[in-house]
């Protein structure tokens, strides 16, 4: 889309599209936690070739054409189940549910050739951070199998606040404090991530009961277990500081 500056979104862009190229090795697969898909138990796209869900609202034509066209993984499905089910999280498979704008739109720059097979997995309803910490822990086996888990949310995500100077400090000073408990040991990591709401201006950044899109940074976090997290990408956008974080 066109933007007013037309570079607001170009960083990101460019961040998105070095990713391929920074791994250690290409994934052989992806587990995407999506802030856009909330279930009353974790639940795990199934089928072998998901379609698109263009969840979003009053955008420009163009945007309802877009086309990324990603297998899906009914075997890691499964895995994914199954370990979930195994720490005593409930789990469902979905052969319906296709792929969110919270998958197709970072993964077209990412990895644009859609080669890699790819699984959606839900946030729970109440998002609890205890529980995605939990379910992360859960996952943590996939990354010793070459799977990628990604979390697709927003560091700052208040509606209202994006494009307002009344958020820059605001959102700076959240984002520290991200910067800053992801490098801690896993203890001390877990218990402020769990406790997100007590950090500075933790609430302006991500309103109580919209707070889904921080949450699929707990389970990127609880997979990660002892490995530390690092920012990876910061830049102001819409006068609000986003930031991207990478584990091991």
């Amino acid at each position: 889309m066109d933007w007013n500056p037309l570079g607001t979104w170009h960083g990101m862009e460019s961040f998105l599209r070095s990713i391929e190229t920074s791994l250690p090795q290409r994934p052989t697969a992806i587990v995407l936690i999506s802030a856009h898909w909330q279930a009353p138990k974790f639940s795990v796209t199934a089928a072998e070739q998901p379609g698109l869900i263009y969840d979003y609202y009053g955008f420009p034509e163009h945007t309802y054409q877009l086309k990324y066209v990603a297998k899906g993984s009914s075997a890691l499905a499964q895995r994914v189940s199954d370990l979930l089910h195994d720490a005593g999280l409930e789990a469902h498979q979905t052969a319906e549910r296709g792929f969110d704008h919270g998958m197709f739109i970072p993964l077209k720059l990412m990895f644009p050739k859609g080669d890699i097979p790819v699984i959606q997995l839900s946030l729970r309803h109440g998002l609890s951070p205890a529980a995605h910490l939990e379910a992360g822990k859960a996952l943590s086996p996939l990354r010793e199998e070459n799977v990628l888990i990604i979390g697709s949310g927003m560091s700052f995500h208040n509606m209202s606040g994006y494009g307002d100077e009344r958020s820059t400090a605001a959102s700076e000073r959240f984002d520290a404090w991200l910067k800053e408990t992801v490098k801690l040991e896993a203890d001390k990591k877990f218990q402020r991530l769990q406790d997100w709401t007590l950090a500075p201006h933790a609430l302006e950044c991500h309103p109580s009961g919209e707070e889904e899109h921080l949450i699929p940074l707990m389970v990127v976090a609880g997979a990660a277990n002892e490995a530390p997290g690092i920012q990876v990408y910061s830049e102001r956008v819409m006068k609000t500081q986003l930031s991207a974080f990478r584990f091991g």
